[in-house]
């Protein structure tokens, strides 16, 4: 799992039938130091986060399995939208 920053969404007019009815977002992995990760990827979402939001995301895809059907390809999907994030590290220094 990790954290990721929602930035858009995304549109497949073709896709795999489990996937049919999925909302797909672009999502840069957030790291330690709360800087953007370089490449963009895309998460399946079910929760409804939006643009701007902070998710946790999980890349076992028994997840998208047990929701999606065993022959999905999906394997990263949101599985929490976050309130605030706060390590020891940034309280300390904050």
């Amino acid at each position: 799992m990790f954290l990721a920053r929602i930035g858009g969404t995304v549109v497949a007019t073709v896709k795999h039938p489990t996937l049919e009815g999925c909302r797909f977002l672009l999502a840069q992995r957030l790291e330690a130091d709360r800087s953007l990760g370089l490449e963009p990827i895309v998460v399946v979402d079910w929760l409804g986060a939006g643009s701007g939001s902070i998710v946790l995301v999980s890349t076992d895809g028994d997840i998208a399995r047990k929701r999606l059907g065993n022959t999905t390809p999906a394997r990263m999907v949101v599985v929490g939208i976050l309130d605030s994030v706060q390590s020891h590290a940034s309280a300390r220094q904050e």
